[in-house]
């Protein structure tokens, strides 16, 4: 991986090179349990604290509590389970409670999943309202202040994934405020901080936000590790029942080697060594920027820079689909993401552009750039370099990429045996007269090199023009035909659109050309 151009920060990072070294050194030497009160139990509590100590003063958690867990996901679980067991318990007493679940328009998707969930586990029957955003993806603060009076909990987020948009959250704070002197209830407030960390500077115990969600793999710690923020006097119900660790607010042993993971991350951000400040991200940004613009004259920015996280872009490039743009920049070695990656695999058009109420040809074409506070100047400029190849690649050939040819006609989804990496070469070689077929478009070819397997090489054969060349390369019925793509999809429609033409030996490498192993 040291040739790619990793440009998808806000889906997952790299892990940091002091958060293995933590790790490490915690299966190796300080694994004891931290619930055992022997030597080895407590220098592994010492871990555990220590960790517990630098999240809790990166985020100005005060009095409140800082309760590892799984991720953002589980957290924003707990908020709700606990948020939705007081509103219960309050009505079960009499007293007055909202009967309103508020969540941004662009929250991630596990927030207004929660709500649901519980609200129905619960029995509770709240009615879940999505909060309007404006064309900027700020919060409709005039509908807000109308619900509040009958709101019983409030989702927001501080910095949106996909956008990068930083919400106006003392705003919010204030109108929340105001519902507190004047409402029968307390509303519950939960802000998604997951890409705030590292970013933005937080100070959780001097606001009134009750709960917030973070996660270590957002930030160059490992994925499965991340924590909560509850405040001091919220409600709080356990997800997780047990052992009682985590103060009986988290039970399971503890993920050691997560935690001093996460730990090292924190206590990097709070030395200010290894990450980049604000000033130089904002730069790092602004170069990418002019890049763009000028390689895509038509480029459109989905969200006013001004209001965004300096570490993310959202844009969208007429005629280009978000699949063409992303295909094309793989093959230049350059990830990026369509959006949140929980909802890449759906190619749908993205919900939080549609909240905004951008054009269709926008939520449909938008591509994510994002990249962290270990970035470095050289990877800018290899990005830069790289976004100018694509561009020039795509001018020839974006209309054939558009659409694959008409008379390809309806594929049948039929079955088509797959090969894996480790079986290509052996049925290479078994079958000698066997054509390997790369249909990856012009401008991917353009831009990587040539696919070659058990010293066969490749016919390139774009997707789109497969009707037209393929009796060109086809020489037998009888032989045996390979196709493979960036990522398996594309090869498994060549396969399905031949075998439908009559050809049974037909073969697809799964996972294509981004699973060969390296």
């Amino acid at each position: 991986m040291s040739s790619t151009i990793y440009l998808d920060s806000n889906a997952t990072t790299c892990v940091h090179p002091a958060a293995i070294a933590a790790a490490v050194r915690v299966m190796e030497v300080e694994f004891g349990n931290p619930s055992s009160t022997h030597t080895q139990g407590v220098r592994a509590k010492a871990v555990v604290d220590e960790a517990r100590g630098h999240a809790a003063r990166l985020i100005g958690a005060g009095e409140g509590s800082v309760v590892f867990n799984s991720g953002a996901t589980e957290g924003i679980q707990t908020a709700a389970l606990s948020a939705l067991c007081a509103i219960r318990a309050r009505r079960l007493n009499g007293e007055a409670t909202g009967n309103l679940l508020v969540y941004g328009a662009t929250e991630h998707k596990a927030v207004p999943q929660s709500l649901a969930h519980w609200n129905a586990v619960l029995g509770l029957n709240l009615e879940l309202r999505l909060l309007p955003v404006n064309a900027d993806g700020l919060s409709d603060l005039q509908t807000l202040a109308q619900w509040l009076p009958d709101t019983a909990m409030l989702c927001t987020m501080a910095a949106n994934n996909e956008t990068g948009v930083v919400s106006d959250v003392a705003a919010i704070e204030r109108l929340v405020l105001a519902a507190d002197s004047t409402a029968t209830h307390r509303v519950l407030w939960l802000v998604d901080c997951v890409q705030a960390l590292g970013k933005l500077d937080l100070n959780l115990h001097a606001s009134r936000i009750d709960y917030a969600p973070f996660s270590g793999h957002k930030l160059y710690a490992p994925k499965g590790i991340g924590m909560l923020y509850v405040r001091r006097g919220a409600p709080f119900t356990a997800l997780m029942a047990g052992g009682g660790q985590e103060g009986g607010r988290r039970s399971g042993t503890e993920n050691m080697a997560g935690i001093a993971a996460f730990g090292a991350v924190l206590k990097e951000c709070l030395q200010g060594t290894s990450f980049a400040n604000h000033a130089t991200l904002l730069k790092y940004r602004n170069t990418l920027e002019a890049t763009l613009r000028n390689a895509f004259p038509g480029v459109q920015f989905n969200a006013p820079l001004a209001q965004c996280l300096p570490t993310t872009l959202n844009f969208s490039v007429p005629g280009v689909s978000s699949k063409t743009l992303i295909d094309v920049l793989d093959a230049a070695s350059v990830c990026v993401s369509a959006g949140s990656a929980c909802s890449a695999a759906k190619a749908l058009p993205s919900y939080v552009l549609d909240a905004m109420g951008l054009p269709e040809w926008r939520t449909t074409s938008a591509i994510r750039m994002s990249f962290g506070p270990l970035v470095t100047a050289a990877t800018i400029e290899d990005a830069c370099a790289a976004i100018v190849r694509c561009a020039q690649a795509l001018a020839t050939s974006v209309q054939a990429i558009a659409v694959v040819q008409a008379d390809m006609g309806q594929v049948v989804d039929m079955p088509v045996e797959a090969l894996q990496w480790a079986e290509v070469d052996a049925f290479i070689m078994a079958h000698p007269d066997a054509t390997l077929v790369d249909v990856r478009e012009a401008s991917e070819h353009a831009l990587s090199n040539g696919v070659e397997c058990a010293g066969k090489q490749a016919v390139n054969t774009p997707l789109s023009a497969l009707p037209e060349t393929a009796s060109q390369w086809l020489v037998q019925q009888s032989a045996p035909v390979v196709f493979v793509c960036r990522s398996g999809n594309r090869s498994l429609k060549a396969a399905q659109w031949l075998q439908a033409q009559g050809h049974t030996k037909v073969r697809h490498i799964q996972g294509g050309l981004a699973s060969r192993p390296v």
